[in-house]
C-alpha cells in the first residue's frame, strides 16, 4: 500500500522487481564456491580437458546486475586450453575447431573427424557436475548450448558454458566460443556487454539499472508477445547511452521514452552491442507488432499516469501506473 507515486515505485522495487540483497550475496558465494569445484575437475578425472582458470568468468543478466525476481539461474564460462586445437570460422555462429591427434581433446572429436564435438564437451561437464556435493540433476539444456547442473541447497540452477578463449585475430580482438547448439561453435564476448552496462549506468548516475529491471519485469506480463530478454536489455542500453542529460533517479520519468523507444526499435534491426553479428532482432512480424502497440499504448498510459500526479491525484496515478505493471505494483492506501 502507497499513497505516493514514489513510495509505490520504491516498494515495487524493493519487494517485486530487484533481487534481495541476501539472496545476491549467496548467490554470488555459491557461484565461487562452483568455480573452484570445477577446477578441480582436470584432477578429479584423467579425460576432463584441462582449463584454462584465468579466463573462465560469469556472465549474464545476474552478473551484470540487470536480473530481476526471480534468481532463477546464474550463468557461467568455464573455459579450456586449446592444447594444439585451431578454429576455424565459417560465419559467427558456425566455427569449425580442429583438434590434432595428440591433444587431450582428440576424444571429443566428432566421429571421423578431427572437428571438436561441443556436445561430447558439454556431456562430458554434466558428468563431472554430477560428481559435485548437493548434486540434485545435471543436463544438457535444452537448446545444446550449456551444462545445466541443480543442487538440492539452492533454488537456482547454474548455466555452466564451456568455452575456447581465441588469441587476437586481425583486428585485435579475442572471442570466447562457446557451443552453437548444433555440436560446433561461436563467437561471443561477454565481456562488451559487462563493461558497456557498467559504463552506461555510471554515466547516469547509477540510476539506468532500476529502469532497465523495470522494463524487464514489465514486459514479463502476459499482455503481448515476449522478446529475449538481451534484445530488450540491448534496446534500454541504446536508449540510455544516446541520451545527454543523466536519467532520473525517479524510474517513473523515464519510462515513457523506454517504451516508445521500444515501440520503434522493435520494428528495425537491433545493432549488436558486440559487434559479432549485425542483427540480434529476430523475431517474427506478429511479435514485433504485438509489442510495439502494447509498447504505445503503456507509454500513453506513463503521460497519463504523471499528468494524474501532477495535480496531485496520487490514488488515480497509482491505478494508473497499475494498469501498465499489474497488481503486484502496490495499491493506493
Amino acid at each position: 500500500m502507497a499513497t505516493t507515486v514514489i513510495s509505490a515505485f520504491d516498494e515495487f522495487q524493493r519487494e517485486v522487481v530487484n533481487l534481495d540483497a541476501g539472496v545476491t550475496s549467496r548467490a554470488r558465494r555459491s557461484r565461487e564456491w562452483l568455480f573452484e569445484r570445477i577446477l578441480e575437475f582436470p584432477d578429479k578425472f584423467d579425460d576432463f580437458p584441462l582449463l584454462y582458470e584465468e579466463k573462465g568468468i560469469p556472465y549474464g543478466s545476474f552478473s551484470r546486475r540487470t536480473k530481476i525476481r526471480p534468481l532463477d539461474d546464474i550463468d557461467m564460462i568455464s573455459c579450456l586450453h586449446a592444447t594444439g586445437a585451431i578454429y576455424t570460422a565459417h560465419s559467427h555462429d558456425d566455427i569449425k575447431i580442429t583438434v590434432p591427434d595428440e591433444s587431450r581433446l582428440s576424444t571429443y572429436r566428432h566421429d571421423s573427424s578431427d572437428e571438436l564435438n561441443s556436445r561430447k564437451i558439454i556431456n562430458k561437464y554434466v558428468s563431472a557436475l554430477s560428481s559435485v556435493a548437493q548434486y540434485r540433476k545435471a543436463e544438457i539444456n535444452r537448446r545444446g548450448e550449456t551444462a545445466t547442473l541443480q543442487l538440492t541447497s539452492y533454488d537456482w540452477k547454474f548455466d555452466v558454458v564451456p568455452s575456447f578463449f581465441t588469441n587476437a585475430e586481425s583486428d585485435g580482438r579475442t572471442y570466447y566460443l562457446i557451443p552453437n547448439g548444433s555440436g560446433h561453435w561461436k563467437k561471443t564476448d561477454p565481456r562488451i556487454d559487462r563493461d558497456r552496462v557498467i559504463r552506461v549506468n555510471q554515466k547516469h548516475g547509477g540510476n539506468m539499472l532500476n529502469v532497465l529491471r523495470c522494463v524487464k519485469y514489465w514486459q514479463r506480463r502476459p499482455t503481448m508477445a515476449s522478446m529475449p530478454s538481451y534484445l530488450l536489455e540491448t534496446i534500454v542500453v541504446d536508449h540510455f547511452e544516446a541520451m545527454q542529460a543523466e536519467a532520473s533517479e525517479f524510474v517513473d520519468i523515464e519510462l515513457a521514452a523506454i517504451f516508445r523507444q521500444v515501440a520503434n526499435a522493435v520494428m528495425d534491426a537491433v545493432l549488436d552491442p558486440k559487434r559479432i553479428q549485425p542483427d540480434i532482432n529476430d523475431l517474427d512480424w506478429s511479435d514485433r507488432i504485438s509489442i510495439n502497440s502494447r509498447a504505445q499504448s503503456d507509454a500513453t498510459k506513463v503521460d497519463d499516469a504523471r499528468h494524474l500526479e501532477g495535480i496531485k491525484d496520487m490514488r488515480g496515478s497509482i491505478n494508473k501506473w497499475r494498469e501498465i505493471f499489474g497488481d503486484e505494483f502496490p495499491a493506493y492506501g
